[in-house]
């Protein structure tokens, strides 16, 4: 497993732990999760990995992804 698969992995793993909440509520449980304890080199490859299509990203993780992005551009930078 290379470092971004690994990225994925625990992304997906992140919003599996927290989908037994509301979609709202889980969606920003997921995005205040990576925003918090994700360096800035994860964030940005999880972000051009999105910009890329975003291959293997449950839709949770999209969701929070999208959240974390929208009207900033990505937070990563």
């Amino acid at each position: 497993m290379n470092s971004l698969d690994h990225l994925i992995y625990m992304a997906n793993q992140i919003a599996r732990n927290f989908a037994t909440l509301k979609e709202a509520d889980a969606t920003a449980a997921v995005a205040e999760h990576i925003r918090d304890f994700w360096d800035p080199r994860m964030k940005s490859m999880i972000f051009a990995h999105m910009d890329a299509g975003g291959a293997g990203l449950k839709p949770l993780t999209r969701a929070a992804l999208d959240q974390l992005t929208k009207g900033n551009g990505h937070i990563a930078a």
